[in-house]
């Protein structure tokens, strides 16, 4: 067992100047070298590697995969949206201004993304909804009912659950969405 595992090190110790990467792309494992005692030790760092109780459908992966490289910045924008909207209203003097500028964020939010959201898919919605969860800690109910009243809220959730959709959907990293936590964690790292 010890003569396999120290042939398996020095075949990685040997292949390791033979890795190249391209400009811009990370690395899954880097290699430092130390000394102690005048010895040379290669000490190799790895990104942590997660196990799942079965392997995922290919079709599956890559599908979320297309998803999330498409509705990811749409989320992130919707974080720094969120942040800077909340300190706009806390520095308004009163409810009819601060309803004001909740109808004209809403106006230009209309303007912007309504050719972004007619070409995506019910699918990439759903991803979305959930991504918007994990980068706000929201559901986009909660944050309708916010911003514009439980009513209208309601309103919003009857019409996406007609269309199949949930915008109480919550995200769960630890137990249904393990598959799209592990993505936008690659994505986020630049390795997709």
């Amino acid at each position: 067992m010890k003569k396999r595992l120290y042939i398996l090190l020095l075949v990685i110790v040997a292949a390791t100047p033979l890795y190249a990467q391209r400009r811009g792309e990370r690395a899954y494992w880097r290699q430092e070298w130390s000394v102690e005692n005048g010895d040379s030790i290669a000490v190799i760092h790895l990104n942590p590697v997660r196990k799942y109780a079965r392997k995922p459908d290919m079709r599956r992966y890559a599908r979320l995969v297309r998803a999330v490289k498409r509705v990811y910045p749409i989320a992130e924008e919707a974080k720094v949206l969120m942040k800077t909207m909340e300190s706009e209203l806390l520095a308004l003097p009163n409810k009819k201004q601060q309803k004001l500028y909740i109808k004209g964020i809403e106006k230009r939010l209309i303007r912007e993304y309504t050719p972004v959201l007619k070409k995506m898919t019910i699918y990439d919605g759903r991803v979305l909804l959930k991504l918007i969860d994990r980068q706000t800690d929201d559901t986009a109910f909660e944050i309708i009912k916010e911003f514009r009243g439980g009513f209208e809220a309601g309103l919003w959730q009857t019409l996406a659950k007609l269309f199949g959709n949930n915008l109480k959907t919550d995200y769960n990293p630890e137990k249904d969405d393990m598959l799209l936590e592990y993505i936008v964690n690659l994505y986020e790292k630049g390795l997709l």
